[in-house]
């Protein structure tokens, strides 16, 4: 069970990480992430589906990977 201290530290970390990746997409955007080939888009009419699901196991990927070296 997680105590207050490690449960703030997570959290201000998280967001931490979640401000780098916002300010990183731009560039993540032209390197093609959020269109890969097996990103699901389904449009008809007005209606648009959008589910990045190649884009998604990239991402975790890479963040397994980064976890794993710092968790070393």
């Amino acid at each position: 069970m997680l105590h207050f201290g490690a449960m703030a530290r997570f959290l201000v970390i998280l967001g931490l990480a979640m401000v780098v990746v916002g300010l990183a997409w731009p560039l993540l955007s032209r390197l093609g992430l959020g269109r890969l080939p097996g990103d699901i888009v389904v449009e008809r009419g007005n209606f648009r589906f959008y589910f990045p699901l190649a884009t998604s196991i990239v991402v975790s990927i890479v963040l397994s990977l980064i976890i794993s070296l710092f968790h070393r």
